[in-house]
């Protein structure tokens, strides 16, 4: 991967009219619904912008955007940045008290958004003061809805092009003020992280539109099908079917989906995405190496994961989709015009190599800031961006995470990782998922506690099976690490990326230790 990377100086619409001066006819999105070509999707931003516009009656307005899995969203998308405005990314799967806080924080004044979340959104209009009009996404441009005004300032490549909002896993969401000039960097170093040219077409199995996988497939030229069909063997299918040269997908689905192909037996003949795959992408959260490795001796082409945050764009590190992928376990190197380091939690000063402490990075991708400039970025007067996750780097620059500052607890003065203690009960047959966090503890400052879920034939000899799951851990884990509480749980709280919901948890255990201690 290159250590450096040119990137055009243009506004973040400007991705869309270029690919659509460039190859006019080229596909740019295939759906159910049939296949969209730049210079169609290029004139239907122009109306969403048009519409924009009349709507917010003059630049500078925020304007939400729900990224659903169609053509509406990158057209609505880059449409509201050419109108002079900002894009605010809108989850369409978030229910009332995040949307509120969506469009509260960002002073939301027109939305284009799927009919679900326009029902929602009517029951909150009379707390939302700054919302002036609310438009239904595949109903915006219906009706003739005029032309862009004359004399749209220049754009400020510096100004923010987009608000992305935190996933909320250590607090609630937080607006990061993403501009032009970051947006379009980033475009850049994914493309080139990913190997994505005029000739690669993408399939995107997720449920909802990723701006990183849109900004970088229109950045390259790329045609980009878009996969709404839950089922993982239905999304290979037509990854065969399109000619896909790169698949993403979340790991939940990629896990499902190695699990299908091992039931289906040896493979027999051809690849099953078909013969033009290249690589398998995955993102959101860790996908277990042993998945990973399932899925490409099945596949014949490299799993490979990447590391991001809203924060970074989102792009900061990705493993190499040559043959080889990289190291198990790792989220690769930093992305081209990247640099990465790692430093002592306490001292902040660089560590060497596979010392573990947090991880810091910085590039042009980095965030203009937060919405709420009363939060602490993070960001130094260097510009290296503390990420809060907790890693180290290997001696070729692979970056290994181990877990969150906010999920790390100590034992002692021994630094316990809840995702290195999880890994390990997941190994057992008995365990069907499992979360870890500190139990606090007037000695040791905390101890390992685990919540299991068990598979179903074991549930009957539940005392038996839960020691003996324990005692086969335990012998595998350093003396801080082992496990000093456990119990069985229903199930494990996860985000919709798939990532344990520690926070709430924690707090619960707090209170229930308060109690005991006080018994």
């Amino acid at each position: 991967m290159p250590s450096s990377i040119t990137y055009p100086q243009l506004p973040l619409d400007g991705l869309l009219r270029r690919a659509a001066e460039r190859d006019p006819d080229g596909c740019a999105l295939r759906t159910g619904a049939g296949a969209t070509t730049f210079a169609e999707l290029d004139a239907l931003a122009d109306r969403f912008a048009a519409c924009a516009a009349r709507l917010a009656g003059g630049p500078g307005a925020r304007i939400g955007v729900g990224n659903t899995l169609g053509r509406e969203f990158p057209a609505a998308y880059y449409g509201a940045v050419r109108s002079g405005n900002t894009a605010v990314l809108v989850n369409p799967l978030i229910k009332e008290a995040g949307l509120l806080h969506v469009f509260t924080a960002a002073a939301v004044e027109v939305a284009f958004v799927p009919a679900a979340t326009a029902e929602l959104l009517a029951g909150l209009r009379d707390r939302l003061p700054a919302l002036r009009a609310v438009v239904v996404l595949d109903q915006a441009c219906a009706e003739p809805v005029g032309t862009l005004p004359d004399g749209l300032a220049a754009t400020d490549l510096d100004a923010d092009a987009c608000i992305q909002f935190t996933t909320g896993t250590t607090g609630r969401p937080r607006g990061v003020r993403l501009t032009h000039r970051n947006l379009v960097a980033n475009a850049a170093q994914t493309a080139a992280a990913h190997r994505l040219d005029r000739g690669s077409v993408t399939l995107n199995h997720l449920p909802l539109f990723h701006t990183m996988h849109l900004n970088s497939a229109v950045f390259a030229g790329a045609a980009q099908v878009l996969c709404a069909d839950p089922d993982p063997l239905a999304s290979l299918a037509l990854a065969a079917r399109t000619g896909a040269t790169h698949y993403y997908g979340l790991p939940a689905r990629l896990h499902r989906l190695a699990g299908q192909l091992a039931q289906a037996g040896p493979r027999t003949e051809g690849v099953p995405a078909g013969p033009a795959l290249t690589a398998v992408l995955s993102g959101g959260t860790a996908l277990a190496p042993a998945t990973a490795g399932a899925l490409a001796e099945r596949l014949g082409v490299p799993v490979i994961q990447g590391y991001g945050m809203a924060e970074l764009s989102p792009l900061s590190h990705c493993q190499s989709p040559d043959a080889a992928g990289g190291p198990a376990g790792s989220v690769g190197r930093a992305v081209p015009g990247t640099e990465c380091r790692v430093v002592h939690l306490d001292e902040r000063l660089p560590l060497g190599a596979y010392a573990t402490g947090e991880v810091q990075v910085r590039g042009p991708q980095l965030m203009a800031g937060y919405l709420d400039p009363s939060e602490d970025s993070g960001i130094d007067a260097e510009g290296w961006l503390s990420t809060g996750d907790i890693g180290y780097l290997d001696a070729d620059g692979e970056l290994f995470l181990v877990d969150r500052i906010g999920d790390v607890f100590k034992y002692d003065n021994e630094l316990v990782s809840p995702t290195a203690v999880e890994s390990v009960l997941a190994e057992d047959p008995r365990v069907a998922d499992c979360v870890v966090t500190a139990w606090p503890d007037p000695v040791h400052g905390a101890v390992t506690w685990a919540g299991i879920v068990l598979r179903e034939p074991y549930a009957p000899r539940l005392l038996d099976t839960l020691d003996s799951i324990v005692d086969g851990a335990n012998r595998r884990l350093a003396r801080f690490e082992r496990i000093r509480r456990v119990e069985v749980v229903d199930a494990v709280p996860r985000t919709p990326v798939g990532k344990p919901e520690r926070r709430g948890l924690r707090q619960a255990l707090q209170g229930r230790a308060a109690v005991e201690a006080a018994a």
